[in-house]
């Protein structure tokens, strides 16, 4: 990164665009603890955060999907689910031997909810089936499905509408507005213009790894800067014949 500095406004869906190795994946990687910074800082809230391990992060409600998504393949769909809940009670081994009502009922909470969750993501059909056998837009709402089930306060997507086809792009879109009228906090990578125009409240340009500008899109759209490092090439690729 070269000096990116942004807030994300909380309670809201923020689009983070930018050309190809403008460095977005790799925010999304250091907002979520899969990578280090050699400088900078982090906040979620006040509290600083830079450089957490993953796991830190998420016990602070920090979700995030992948490009390329990891589901567990040998695992049902359902089971996917099933392991996000963060704070098991079956996770301690006291519970187990000594507190088996508990753990019993909890599971049986997280199954209700888990079921819940998959009718609402139109999953519920593929409970029983391997993770590894949905097709890629399957396996998209899986991985939204399974940040869902961990109650995030803040969800990194990182590119949730790429490979799908029209009508999924749309049901997506509804999902993560959903996501927005229960209070979450949305970061989300997306290329597709249409969509960050009609579901995202703030945008965030970066260009070569530092923050180029930031906005409402019909606001960048009126930057020479935003135009020539981005925008542009955007608006020349659908134009070309």
């Amino acid at each position: 990164m070269n000096g990116a500095a942004f807030e994300v406004p909380e309670g809201k869906i923020t689009a983070l665009i930018g050309p190809n190795g403008a460095g977005k994946t790799t925010v999304v990687n250091i907002l979520s603890g899969s990578m280090t910074c050699d400088s900078g800082r982090e906040f979620i809230g006040t509290t600083e955060v830079t450089n957490w391990p993953s796991y830190r992060i998420a016990r602070l409600g920090l979700m995030r999907t992948f490009q390329l998504s990891r589901e567990l393949g040998g695992l049902t769909v359902l089971e996917n689910l099933l392991v996000a809940p963060r704070e098991q009670a079956g996770e301690s081994l006291f519970n187990v031997m000594f507190r088996p009502s508990l753990v019993k009922r909890q599971e049986r909470e997280h199954v209700e909810h888990a079921l819940q969750i998959l009718d609402t993501y139109g999953l519920y059909k593929l409970r029983d089936n391997r993770a590894s056998d949905l097709s890629g837009g399957q396996k998209k709402l899986l991985e939204i499905s399974r940040s869902v089930m961990s109650s995030p306060k803040i969800l990194l997507l990182d590119e949730p509408m790429a490979g799908v086809n029209p009508a999924l792009i749309e049901k997506i879109g509804g999902y993560i507005l959903d996501l927005k009228r229960d209070g979450v906090t949305v970061l989300m990578i997306e290329h597709n213009l249409n969509v960050v125009e009609q579901i995202c409240d703030h945008v965030i340009v970066l260009a070569e790894g530092r923050t180029l500008a930031t906005g409402r899109l019909s606001e960048l759209r009126e930057n020479a800067a935003v135009v020539k490092a981005y925008l542009g090439e955007v608006i020349d690729a659908s134009t070309a014949h």
